[in-house]
């Protein structure tokens, strides 16, 4: 507004203002009456009783040259926020060990990588196939029997092959029992010449889920191990205690070879803590996921040994809240071997020498807050402490805000009712666009275009970051305009500093009294943002919001925007892939769009005083609104591939088909029912819409039919996941007649003398199946012979029991025991038995191969041969 153009009212208005906030000369006693106008009560319907000055934009009394210059203002913001991207990116990247091999003592990542291609060359590696159970196995021995060749004299290797056989019961996936047979696990010990009592286990696996040579899923890890190993033995410096490596044969069947080895290798009960080696996706730097609880020692090591720390006590907390549908063979060391876990190579040589490794459980006082500095450096303070510092912020807070509270009516409005109003508008705001993105999400969900960020990450920040940001700067505008539309914009860029202070703190109180060591980050966003205040306020209050001001007031968010960015792009590398396979009910739009509002959100909150110290916004969102609504259009029109075959960057598509042959038998053992056919799951979101333009015949397919009689809908799913995925097809083929067939057989029935029936079974098949247990009305399983003795429930109600072997076995012998309340006409139980036939000739038909083959390059199609048997007793 020009000044030329004002009242002679507003004229004095304003200056009344000015005079008021510079400190040379007090204003008229009038003009001071007349700025305190009281504001009308509530924060609705009509906002001031000051009234508006024709023209006005933004409120008179703002003053020429007192507002920001939006296009400067936006462009500041949007190069800051690039400069922090950029930093993040540079501490993310992978580290590339090239050049010569290593000296001697020193990791050669040279022969690592000549390990790794041998083990991926032998192919697939499924847990029970000649390819794990021979031919890995004797190329791991092989090296280790070289190793100890090399070996210093100051060390002694002992080496055991171990076949465990048991069972025990998981809540992973909702809830089911594991068996496994004869299993393979290769163990090495490193220890003095003269033993050791105590030691430190490292762990890998080295079979891989069918069809995939699981190069990053564990190949990778196991390499590395044996790299360590070598390294280790041929040291001139003694170890004080021992180091067992755990090269494990069936961590892909759900965790089977850990426990195998936790429970019952004598080795074990001299394991004080481990390393867990683990992959998740490909590529990326190794981090620090999960530790023991109550172990700061453990993380104290690796702050001490880490050369490239990357870790951080938000990723353990998240894994383990179970929102990521995934586990390692960390769980089964927590849970049946009670050792403390770290999950990062560079400390395994540190707790081989470490004089707390003898006395672990002296050491268990209270969890540990725990986070790198973009990989420079490891800040760790126990949990305690952490909340001492917690409070201590928000004492400062109340202090700060408190002041303010109970200090006379502010000169330029009724700071209490304002902050009060400004946070309601700030929650309106955050409420709306989260309900915005939500709208986009289900639309783009319903037409069929989820996942087109998948392989295109800036797509989901231009379509759900851009909306967010948009209705945000709207809400709050109008606000501006139509409520405080007389208020000085320094004084209410101070009153929503104060309210993201504010909500920080709430989020910092609530997160420190749930016990979440994550709370550091809340105290992050409330410090720094206050001592910045604190720091810049004499200079607003003087000059406005000139550029010293802005410079001081970016250079003093520095440190929590870099780390929020450095922590929420790390948890999206993990997390996308996750969504990339989490089922065909959970719309993936929907969960990133909620997270990318989350995270906007937070980046945006101390930035919203920024609207109201600017001289408009017009600009910004309508740039805003255009970027989300052409990427929108994009999106909707396809433009967005979600997959790619890229082999430095994979995004495929997973599907499975399984070639099966049903059989239904009633309560008197007759075949009732019988049919064969290619049943389809693709494990995620768009279902095999992206794939039936390539594979015509799928198009003869029908949607799987649910037996509604029968557990787990008479399907052969191979683990429990029957919740996430029911979105499942049905391509009838001939039937399948593998070489080996499974026998299922009753062996007897008996009635106890607690008036229950005890049904004993005995199975004979390949090496993966699973068996499924529905209990009719009036019925329910007591006990059976798996896991501890208590049957366990999957999700819906059903029994799910996941059976493995090695290359020999002897028949699977097991019993149930059924409480009867009352007779039923249809039997007391039904049960089926699923054979999957994973590797060797069965694992192929005509039909199938024919299928697989015209699947896109972009898609990985796991393809294999099941039989299923549904029996009533």
């Amino acid at each position: 507004m020009e000044w030329g153009s004002e009242s002679a009212a507003v004229r004095r208005h304003r200056v009344g203002v000015e005079r008021r906030e510079g400190a040379a000369a007090a204003p008229p006693p009038e003009r001071e009456a007349r700025a305190q106008e009281p504001l009308v009560d509530g924060c609705s319907g009509g906002g001031r009783t000051r009234k508006r000055s024709p023209g006005g934009s933004g409120g008179a009394s703002r003053g020429a040259g007192t507002g920001l210059s939006e296009v400067r203002a936006a462009l500041g913001l949007a190069l800051y926020l690039i400069a922090l991207r950029t930093l993040v990116q540079l501490s993310l990247q992978q580290l590339v060990l090239r050049g010569a091999a290593g000296h001697r003592g020193e990791f050669d990542a040279l022969q690592a990588r000549d390990y790794l291609e041998h083990i991926t060359s032998i192919g697939p590696r499924t847990t029970g196939s000649p390819e794990n159970e021979i031919l890995t196995v004797h190329y791991l021995l092989e090296q280790i029997k070289l190793i100890e060749v090399q070996s210093n004299s100051l060390h002694k290797i002992s080496v055991d092959v171990q076949r465990p056989t048991g069972s025990f019961s998981i809540d992973f996936l909702g809830g089911f029992t594991s068996y496994y047979d004869n299993i393979t696990n290769v163990v090495v010990k490193l220890e003095p010449r003269d033993g050791a009592q105590h030691a430190v286990l490292a762990n890998c696996h080295f079979d891989s889920v069918a069809n995939s040579p699981g190069a990053s899923d564990d190949a990778v890890s196991c390499s590395v191990m044996l790299e360590v190993l070598r390294v280790l033995s041929t040291s001139s410096e003694a170890l004080h205690h021992a180091v067992i490596f755990l090269f494990n044969g069936a961590e892909e069947n759900v965790l089977q070879a850990s426990h195998g080895f936790i429970t019952q290798h004598p080795w074990a009960s001299l394991i004080r803590a481990f390393i867990n080696l683990e992959a998740a996706g490909v590529g990326g730097k190794e981090l620090v996921f999960q530790t023991g609880p109550e172990n700061p020692w453990l993380v104290q090591a690796y702050v001490s040994a880490a050369k490239h720390p990357f870790a951080s006590v938000v990723a353990q907390e998240v894994f383990q809240s179970g929102i990521i549908p995934s586990d390692t063979d960390f769980r089964i060391y927590r849970d049946f071997g009670n050792i403390p876990g770290d999950n990062i190579l560079a400390v395994l040589k540190h707790l081989a020498t470490s004089d707390m490794l003898a006395a672990a459980s002296k050491y268990r006082h209270g969890n540990m807050v725990f986070f790198d500095v973009l990989g420079l450096f490891v800040i760790a303070y126990p949990s305690r402490i952490g909340s001492i510092i917690n409070y201590m912020v928000v004492m400062g807070v109340v202090l700060y805000l408190g002041k303010k509270f109970l200090q006379p009516k502010h000169k330029t409005g009724n700071y209490k009712k304002d902050f009060l109003c400004g946070l309601g508008i700030t929650l309106i705001s955050w409420f709306t666009s989260l309900v915005t993105v939500l709208i986009i999400a289900v639309f783009i969900s319903l037409i069929g275009q989820s996942l087109s960020w998948y392989n295109h990450f800036y797509v989901s920040v231009c379509l759900y970051g851009t909306a967010t940001v948009a209705k945000i700067i709207l809400i709050h505008t109008l606000a501006k305009r139509f409520y405080y539309m007389n208020a000085s914009a320094q004084y209410l860029g101070e009153v929503f500093f104060d309210i993201s202070l504010f909500v920080h703190c709430c989020f910092l109180v609530t997160l420190t009294y749930q016990g979440l060591c994550s709370a550091f980050i809340s105290a992050v966003w409330v410090a720094f943002p206050l001592l910045t205040k604190l720091c810049v306020h004499k200079d607003f209050k003087q000059h406005g919001a000139q550029g010293k001001f802005i410079a001081f007031y970016l250079l003093g968010m520095f440190i929590p925007y870099l780390y929020a960015l450095y922590l929420i792009w790390a948890v999206f590398e993990m997390f996308t892939p996750i969504l990339g396979r989490s089922g065909s009910e959970i719309p993936p739009d929907v969960v990133l769009a909620s997270i990318l509002a989350g995270c906007t959100m937070i980046l945006s909150s101390y930035f919203i005083n920024f609207i109201y110290l600017a001289k408009s916004t017009k600009k910004t969102m309508l740039t805003l609104t255009l970027v989300c609504a052409i990427t929108f259009l994009l999106v909707c029109s396809g433009t967005f591939f979600p997959y790619s075959s890229n082999p430095a960057n994979p995004k495929p598509k997973r599907v499975f088909l399984q070639h099966m042959t049903r059989t239904f038998h009633d309560l008197e053992g007759n075949a009732v029912k019988r049919d064969s056919g290619i049943w389809i799951n693709g494990f995620d979101y768009t279902g095999i819409s992206h794939i039936t333009p390539h594979i015509p015949e799928i198009n003869d397919s029908i949607r799987a039919h649910c037996e509604e009689n029968a557990p787990l809908c008479g399907f052969p799913w191979y683990l429990p996941v029957h919740f996430l995925i029911r979105k499942n097809w049905y391509l009838p083929a001939p039937e399948v007649s593998p070489r080996n067939p499974p026998h299922f057989r009753l062996i007897s029935k008996e009635q106890t003398p607690w008036d229950s029936i005890k049904l004993t079974f005995e199975a004979t098949g390949p090496s993966h199946m699973s068996f499924y247990v529905r209990a009719h009305k009036g019925s329910t399983l007591s006990q059976w012979s798996l896991g501890n003795g208590t049957p366990v429930t999957s999700k819906g109600g059903d029994y799910f029991v996941f059976y493995s072997h090695g290359l020999q076995a002897s028949a699977w012998q097991f019993w149930i025991e059924v409480q009867v309340s009352e007779e039923h006409p249809e039997g007391m139980v039904t049960v089926a038995i699923a054979a999957h036939y994973l590797s060797g000739e069965d694992k192929r038909s005509p039909q199938l191969d024919a299928l697989k083959e015209k699947f896109p390059d972009w898609t990985f199609p796991s393809a294999w041969v099941c039989t299923y048997d549904l029996f009533v007793f």
